[in-house]
């Protein structure tokens, strides 16, 4: 009788990360809306009246 070989189990490609990495500043997405926004809106402001203030 010959002997029985066992093969790791398979999981069909699907990989499981179970760490979690948390870092230091946790920002909620309506915060990070709200900051992206303002940048879009100072940078507009600035592209605008930019030249007349510093001379370009």
């Amino acid at each position: 009788m010959a002997d029985k070989i066992r093969l790791p189990a398979s999981y069909g490609g699907i990989m499981q990360y179970y760490d979690e990495y948390k870092g230091k500043i946790e920002l909620s997405p309506y915060t990070v809306i709200i900051l992206t926004a303002a940048v879009v809106i100072i940078v507009a402001i600035l592209h605008r009246i930019g030249p007349s203030i510093f001379g370009f």
